[in-house]
């Protein structure tokens, strides 16, 4: 696939060098509900894509060190490739229909990011009592508008959300929000200071600093210009973000084994 010839992978074998992995096999090992590619994809560009995608979601399960279902998160997730698209956006999550989908030519190293979108919605039911359909638990937890459920895999998801979005004091504003802040009154928008978006960012990090590396997975938290800004964790701040998503992942495959 010649848009992609530039991925970098380092880890673990997940399948033969020459066996061929379609979008059906994607669907069927992680338990997606749905899996859709567009009208305009070409099937070369399916067959690279598809094992592009089965490598990093296998990557990805390393990494975090959890099932296939969590993956899919319990078979409510759906995955999109080269379908409709927005100018501009190489990828995106959609709450309404609980789907995460890459565009053709610029989704490459968008996975981590949009997957982590999917996760913070769906886990903001199992983390919250009351709250609304579509929201995110990751706001939720800023804006306190919904009841924490007590749970201690809870407690390891709310270190995360406050590892990324206040200081050690945990009563000022972490280095990635006032950045974050920074840019949205530059730009004269408001976005990179979102909690879900800030969260996914601190969560992009996290997968690249892992010792697998897959850059169709995630890329940009170290030398892009949204880095040099500070929008990703940076020095102690990373090492806390980086170890309070450890902490949560290990805790959650734990309970699921």
């Amino acid at each position: 696939m010649p848009r992609h010839s530039k991925l970098y992978r380092h880890g673990p074998v997940h399948r033969s060098e020459d066996e061929y992995v379609s979008f059906r096999e994607v669907r069927e090992r992680f338990g997606f509900y749905g899996v859709r590619t567009g009208r305009w994809v070409t099937r070369t560009e399916q067959e690279a894509a598809a094992v592009n995608f089965y490598d990093a979601l296998c990557d990805l399960m390393c990494i975090l060190g959890v099932p296939e279902t969590v993956i899919s998160l319990r078979g409510t997730l759906a995955l999109h490739y080269g379908t409709g698209g927005r100018p501009g956006v190489a990828a995106h999550y959609s709450p309404q229909e609980k789907v995460f989908a890459l565009a053709k030519n610029a989704g490459p190293g968008s996975i981590a990011h949009e997957w982590f979108h999917a996760f913070d919605h769906y886990i903001g039911q199992q983390a919250f009592s009351g709250l609304p359909p579509h929201a995110f638990a990751s706001s939720a937890w800023l804006a306190q508008q919904a009841t924490p459920v007590p749970h201690r895999l809870n407690d390891a998801l709310f270190d995360c959300f406050r590892s990324v979005m206040l200081d050690d004091s945990g009563d000022s504003p972490s280095q990635q929000f006032q950045a974050s802040a920074e840019a949205d009154r530059h730009f004269g928008t408001l976005y990179y200071s979102q909690p879900e978006e800030m969260c996914a960012r601190a969560f992009e990090a996290f997968i690249q600093d892992a010792s697998i590396k897959n850059s169709f997975l995630v890329k940009g938290t170290l030398k892009s210009d949204e880095a040099k800004l500070g929008l990703y964790p940076q020095g102690h701040q990373r090492q806390a973000t980086n170890h309070a998503f450890a902490c949560y992942f290990s805790v959650l495959g734990a309970a699921l084994r």
